[in-house]
């Protein structure tokens, strides 16, 4: 599956996950590859039975109303996709008494093994997340005396696993032997935290199959030390692919230590949505008529054929993608999805999810 397609399942499923029903009134039904449609609307047709014994009057009529969209939409679909099929049908609105029922439906972008009928409050989209997962991750391991932190990057996500503090003892201004003592103390007790963050990578790694390879990082020497030092199993070590110098520790020392690694990181999603959105905001800083942002504005740039690159926010809606998808492909314009879970792609967003890299100035 290419990243276009995955995006757009992501916002399928964030759109779903926005819905809340009243009470258990929300359908999700999903249709394994290969099976035939008349069992499943015969199966909820059945279900709509059911529902008849529900003692809430508005409850009931929700629950049968949706199941009657979701056969509806199976009858017009006629014969199961190729992947299977995935309808969500449900009252969506947040007003009550004025419902608002909806269909939805989607062909996964790769086969559909499961069969599935359920009725919540919620639309259940679990089994279109493990579309998700990316098939590739990079550990990450920031760490020196004073803290370690266990993460790991899956696609355009930094994700924290573990963290620590450690009690290694502070330099003392004391002379001679005193000083000798409390050397040897802060090394027992380096080593002694550098174990206790091996241990961590060595269980949060070891089994990980996707794992593609492993970035270290922290202020000064102590990445090293700890390299250099048996904490980390052999087979993890073999792994590491990059250490870098680092600023900080902690989740912002995650996030540090893949910004810096982007020679490494090269091929990966994030590094090309970091380096895009980099671009942007430099030229924005330098020459500001080269870029665009805010909806009408970046409209306009598209309409008069200015934009060289679009980027759009993923937490955009269907309808407004489509819009200016449209208009990118008419002006031959690059569209560039940007995730939200980057610090890049949240600043996007909070600038309203539009905006653009332009080929000439718009006045």
């Amino acid at each position: 599956m290419d990243t276009k397609a995955k995006q757009k399942l992501k916002r399928f499923i964030s759109n779903l996950d926005r819905i809340r029903g009243r009470h258990t009134e929300l359908v999700s039904v999903y249709v394994p590859a290969g099976y035939e449609l008349t069992k499943i609307i015969s199966h909820l047709s059945q279900e709509q039975g059911t529902a008849s014994n529900i003692k809430d009057k508005q409850t009931r009529d929700n629950v049968i109303n949706s199941l009657e969209k979701a056969i509806r939409h199976l009858r017009v679909v006629g014969r199961t996709p190729t992947n299977g099929l995935a309808v969500f049908a449900g009252n969506t609105s947040e007003k009550e008494g004025h419902p608002k029922l909806e269909v939805f439906s989607l062909e996964p972008p790769e086969v559909l093994n499961i069969r599935m009928y359920r009725c919540d409050q919620t639309f259940v989209t679990e089994p279109l997340k493990k579309f998700l997962d990316f098939d590739e991750a990079y550990g990450l391991v920031v760490v020196d005396r004073r803290e370690g932190t266990i993460g790991i990057l899956k696609g355009t996500t930094i994700v924290e696993l573990a963290g620590f503090t450690s009690n290694v003892p502070g330099k003392t201004t004391k002379g001679g032997q005193s000083q000798q003592r409390y050397a040897r103390l802060r090394d027992i007790a380096a080593k002694e935290f550098f174990k206790k963050v091996g241990a961590a990578a060595n269980k949060e790694f070891f089994e990980m199959k996707e794992l593609k390879g492993i970035l270290v990082g922290g202020p000064g020497p102590t990445k090293e030390d700890f390299l250099r030092g048996d904490y980390m199993y052999a087979a993890l070590k073999n792994k590491v692919v990059g250490v870098k110098d680092l600023g900080y520790t902690g989740s912002f020392g995650l996030n540090e230590l893949v910004d810096k690694s982007q020679d490494i990181l090269a091929n990966e999603i994030i590094v090309e949505e970091k380096k895009i959105m980099q671009e942007f905001f430099q030229k924005l800083a330098t020459e500001s008529d080269k870029v665009s942002y805010g909806k009408e504005e970046v409209r306009k740039a598209l309409e008069l054929g200015a934009v060289k690159t679009l980027l759009l926010s993923e937490d955009k809606e269907d309808k407004e993608m489509d819009e200016f998808e449209k208009l990118a492909e008419d002006s031959r314009s690059e569209v560039k999805i940007i995730s939200t879970e980057t610090r890049e792609g949240n600043q996007l967003k909070e600038m309203g999810g539009f905006a653009a890299i332009l080929r000439f100035p718009v006045y």
